[in-house]
């Protein structure tokens, strides 16, 4: 039978995330693709913003009123209707300014919602040998400190660019009209302003990627060094105060580094505003010139100068905009290479069904070869095998021969480089990984169990399961008995990773949580290490008992635990050295003889 996928294209590396991340360039209109969605709101807030400016650009019209025609003339009336206008104008554009910002608080929020579950969404979808060659902190830091720290880009600019923008226009438009010499000369710190703004840009953009590092690094020490393993570790190994060095450097260097960012801003701020408070000093100058006196009213000018103080704020927001914009450039970059990292393991274009309630479970390994990215060396090399349903195949050698890379490729955590693995006929680079996961079981020799109640880390394997079904499978895995005699039985929480347990009970828990899916395909790797003898033995006879019309892939240190299986195979350096049975291999006085010597 020939292969229906001879060729494989070569793995993609992940992206540096100190090099390529500062390199990158983010296409703003990829960012802004993030909104599309929700543009219907956006006009909304675009329209609401528009009216706000529009109204709040009359109140200077109407203190010029009340400065030039009511309070001298002493028109009462007049008076009361340009007061009762201006507070009218401030209470509407109040109420307009919570809609706006309830509007646009909820886009953000939903904006931010959806780049973290994509991102996590990807990520769930990433191959083991990502997470192996990346460190969990990093990935942690890009989800929690990344995306949070592009929550008020995300949230507010396209509000305040609509809002600063169309506020500065509005003001500008009314300056004009009041008098267009006194607004030619407000233009002159436009200049400064810009090339101030972008300097500052430039230096919070680079100070941002390196911070951004600087809290990934600090999420890995922290990682490390309070999680369980991590904290037995450095107690053991009298590590405790290197590690305190290492996270106090590294909390020193965030402080550097948020200083350089804020400073950078602030002498832009003080800048620009001695700027802006010698601006009235020059209208007024200019207003007191020979070739002006006289031709402004006192109501035109205080008017002026209020717009002109107004200005000061929208201006100095629309260019705060791009600063924020400009230096989360590198958060962005950081978020969108995990989006961009390609999915090595995954579901088929035209998934063929691999129902459970029909597969039968006869695996055949093809001429497979599969090697580690970065490494030359295989792992596996021409593995050809052939397990019938029901029956059950071993798998021993020395350590690091290639047992559990060969187990790994059955679950399909990894895809061979070379030649194919078949389910009833089936290449599993064919089948949905769901529809795998439930014919194939894996039992490892590291166990992993959530900081939750026992009830809820056997349910994680089938959500729906009944307590009978849990029972059963406790039972199955020999430790319903020691379950059942703790003060809150199924519902006793087990821990950080489940060391309330000794290593042979959570091993049990794992075994349990297997098998309640009841996989047709029952992969043990080392699924029985961390048992004493009287115990391995106890959960073998289950073992022997649930393997009847199962497929069962066995890899284990101890022969005694896979002298009676159908067929075994020595593996040494990724390839078959010899097979047979118990029998037959003990009379060859080959590798598995002296194994069992």
């Amino acid at each position: 039978m020939e292969p229906q996928h001879p060729t494989r294209p070569p793995r993609t590396r992940e992206l540096s995330a100190a090099d390529k991340t500062r390199a990158k360039d983010v296409s703003l209109a990829r960012i802004g693709r993030l909104f599309t969605a929700h543009r219907g709101p956006l006009a909304a807030v675009v329209a609401i913003i528009v009216v706000s400016s529009a109204l709040g650009g009359a109140s200077p019209f109407l203190l010029r009123e009340v400065i030039d025609k009511a309070l001298p003339e002493r028109d009462t009336t007049l008076l009361f209707w340009l007061v009762g206008g201006m507070v009218a104008v401030a209470a509407v554009t109040s109420a307009l300014g919570v809609v706006q910002t309830w509007m646009s608080t909820k886009v953000g929020q939903q904006v931010m919602h959806r780049l973290r579950t994509d991102v996590f969404t990807h990520l769930q979808r990433q191959s083991v040998g990502f997470f192996t060659r990346t460190r969990t902190g990093e990935v942690q830091s890009r989800i929690t400190n990344d995306i949070g720290g592009m929550q008020s880009v995300v949230t507010s600019t396209a509000t305040s660019v609509a809002s600063n923008l169309t506020t500065t226009i509005t003001t500008a438009v009314a300056m004009a009209a009041l008098s267009w010499r006194l607004s030619l000369v407000s233009l002159v710190v436009l200049p400064p302003a810009i090339y101030l703004t972008r300097k500052v840009a430039g230096m919070r953009r680079e100070i941002t990627a390196a911070r951004q590092r600087e809290l990934a690094d600090l999420n890995v020490t922290i990682e490390e060094g309070l999680s369980v393993s991590g904290v037995r570790l450095s107690k053991t190994m009298g590590a405790g105060a290197a590690l305190v060095e290492r996270f106090t450097a590294s909390s020193n260097r965030l402080i550097d580094l948020e200083l350089r960012s804020e400073l950078a801003g602030r002498w832009r701020m003080a800048s620009m505003s001695i700027i802006f408070a010698a601006i009235p000093a020059v209208i007024y100058l200019s207003a007191g010139l020979p070739p002006t006196a006289g031709s402004l009213s006192i109501g035109t000018l205080v008017a002026f100068t209020a717009l002109q103080s107004a200005l000061f704020r929208p201006l100095m927001g629309l260019l705060g905009v791009g600063v924020s914009l400009t230096s989360s450039l590198a958060l962005f970059a950081r978020i969108f290479e995990y989006l961009d990292l390609p999915v090595e393991v995954d579901d088929p274009a035209h998934p063929v069904p691999l129902p459970r309630a029909t597969t039968r479970g006869h695996l055949r390994f093809e001429d497979v070869t599969f090697s580690y990215p970065g490494s030359d060396a295989a792992a596996v090399a021409g593995v050809s095998l052939d397990v019938p349903a029901g029956t059950s195949l071993a798998l021993v050698g020395e350590t690091g021969s290639g047992k559990s890379t060969i187990a790994s490729l059955v679950a399909r955590l990894h895809d061979p480089t070379g030649g194919r693995i078949t389910i009833d006929g089936i290449d599993l680079r064919d089948v949905r990984l769901t529809d795998l996961a439930a014919v194939v079981g894996v039992v490892s020799q590291e166990t992993y169990l959530l900081h939750t109640t026992i009830r809820e880390n056997l349910r994680y394997a089938k959500p729906g399961a009944t307590d009978d079904e849990l029972v059963e499978a406790a039972k199955a895995a020999q430790i319903h008995d020691l379950i059942s005699r703790l003060p809150d039985g199924y519902d006793t929480m087990v821990g950080s990773r489940g060391y309330r347990f000794s290593g042979g009970e959570q091993q049990r828990i794992a075994i349990a949580r297997t098998l309640l899916r009841d996989p047709r395909i029952l992969v043990l790797d080392e699924a029985t290490s961390a048992l004493d003898t009287e115990t391995e033995r106890a959960v073998q006879r289950a073992f022997d008992t649930l393997a009847e019309g199962r497929t069962t892939i066995t890899i284990a240190h101890r022969l005694s635990t896979v002298r009676d299986a159908d067929q075994i195979l020595v593996i040494d350096q990724g390839r078959v050295i010899e097979r047979g049975t118990h029998a037959t291999l003990l009379e060859a006085a080959g590798p598995y003889a002296a194994l069992a010597a």
